[in-house]
């Protein structure tokens, strides 16, 4: 058990899994240094997420931290929205379709996250820098598995729904109370 920090509190890393999730981060060069704790806070996030789903197969995962004028241009690339965003993801797999990989890793897709967004965002709700990226890391996450908020009202409620209990089993799980 390896205990860092995650949002100024103590945080348990457990390393047993069934299965394995390689994540491969990256940066644009603009953004600050990748510290530990966001690395660490982007696998809770992501494997917790897994773990919800029952996708229990090794898997792959690129996450890129960038600035918002990157952010901006793959928006506008990739989406035609001329805006900053918070967090792209990019599919590797139609919806359903990683499922019936079996013989080696599933590479589920990219996750862009702003950080410069991200810490916005963590003030405009007063909430921890490191808590708004895993949720980010969440959402996306989510996208990369097929759910999609955008395509309907029905959809949106769910996937809020399924990030509000991934929030909890996080906290639940790796969040330790100062002594």
């Amino acid at each position: 058990v390896h205990t860092p920090t995650w949002g100024g509190e103590k945080v348990k890393h457990y390393l047993a899994r069934p299965y394995r999730v390689s994540i491969d981060f990256g940066t644009d060069g603009k953004t600050p240094d990748v510290t530990y704790a966001l690395k660490l806070a982007c696998r809770h996030a992501i494997e917790e997420t897994l773990d919800y789903e029952h996708f229990c197969k090794d898997a792959e995962v690129s996450v890129t931290f960038v600035d918002n004028e990157r952010i901006r241009t793959l928006n506008r690339t990739y989406r035609d929205k001329d805006r900053a965003t918070d967090v792209l993801s990019f599919p590797q797999y139609e919806p359903g379709e990683a499922a019936r990989e079996t013989d080696t890793p599933v590479m589920l897709g990219d996750i862009v996250i702003s950080l410069e967004r991200a810490a916005e965002q963590a003030q405009e709700v007063g909430h921890p820098f490191l808590d708004e990226v895993a949720f980010l890391c969440i959402h996306s996450t989510l996208h990369l598995l097929g759910y999609d908020h955008e395509r309907s009202a029905s959809e949106e409620e769910d996937m809020c729904r399924r990030q509000r209990e991934i929030v909890a089993r996080i906290e639940q799980k790796y969040k330790v109370k100062e002594r």
